[in-house]
């Protein structure tokens, strides 16, 4: 039989997703950065998603409580904007060892409140429940929010010629930058009212990984322009491309919208860097070397 490893996370997901059967009120399950289902207003969908922090995978013992809290946030958040929406309302769920201080948790929550009020999103509920002694933390974020349907973007909707564009810098997550980032929604909001964007997902697993999955989404392969790729101060490209927990945008939009696109962002946005770093093209996705994968071995 196999096991995790040697199927990878893509794989499992699969298998996993096939089992699984659906509804008319979902419009998009399993496979994007949030799921889509009916409900709100006329013009608008729902978006739900799930994400989850492991001590020792996600963050280290001796991380500052209040930064673990506002990264499981800060996660969550990120993935909304991936899809041009907003989120509104969390679910936090706790798994913690009985010997794990109250000040710690205290502390978790004020980081997790201080990032949902930033995002003007709000903690209404969620769980706790205990580990053996010595197991490692783990923190679950689920969240509600909506889109605009004219806003919405999905991975699948990337067309070959697209130019392809990165928010901000890549790398230089494994030196602290996974407990800093700023989850794009402003951003993505603002790129979604002026721009038809064809294709979009944030940047959780590194470019390596991250690319090819839009790519294969949308039934395209890609050129990746490497000279181009923006970098953190003081990584290397490999770093750049497979580091990961980078959060920022990656996204498909026509060629033709390309250049207004770079006019109207520098002046809307001229701190954060929108770099061009290649195409979608006419062929196999193909896969680049690199990447985070939970299940590797």
């Amino acid at each position: 039989m196999p096991r995790l490893s040697d199927l990878g996370e893509d794989a499992l997901v699969a298998r996993l997703t096939s089992l699984l059967s659906s509804g008319p009120a979902v419009l998009a399950g399993p496979g994007d950065d949030c799921a889509v289902v009916k409900g709100g207003a006329r013009n608008e969908v729902e978006l739900l998603k799930t994400d989850c922090l492991v001590e020792g995978i996600h963050y280290s013992r001796e991380t500052a409580p209040a930064k673990v809290g506002r990264k499981a946030i800060a996660r969550t958040l990120s993935d909304f904007a991936a899809m041009g929406g907003w989120p509104r309302h969390l679910l936090v769920t706790v798994v913690l060892p009985p010997e794990c201080e109250v000040s710690w948790v205290e502390g978790l929550y004020r980081g997790m409140n201080k990032c949902a009020q930033q995002f003007d999103c709000a903690i209404v509920g969620g769980e706790t429940s205990s580990l053996p002694k010595k197991a490692p933390a783990m923190i679950s974020v689920a969240a509600t929010g909506v889109a605009k349907r004219r806003q919405l973007t999905m991975r699948s909707g990337g067309k070959h010629g697209d130019a392809l564009f990165v928010t901000g810098r890549l790398g230089g997550s494994l030196r602290g930058r996974h407990l800093t980032f700023t989850p794009r929604l402003v951003e993505a909001r603002w790129l979604t009212a002026r721009f038809r964007l064809h294709a979009m997902m944030d940047l959780s697993d590194g470019l390596a990984k991250d690319l090819p999955r839009l790519a294969a989404s949308s039934s395209c392969g890609f050129l990746l322009d490497r000279p181009a790729v923006p970098r953190t101060r003081g990584v290397t490209l490999a770093q750049a491309l497979g580091d990961g927990e980078d959060y920022e945008l990656l996204f498909a939009i026509s060629a033709r919208a390309s250049r207004r696109l770079e006019e109207e962002w520098s002046a809307q946005f001229p701190k954060l860097k929108l770099t061009r770093i290649g195409s979608l093209t006419d062929g196999d996705p193909g896969e680049l070397s690199g990447g985070w994968d939970h299940f590797d071995s």
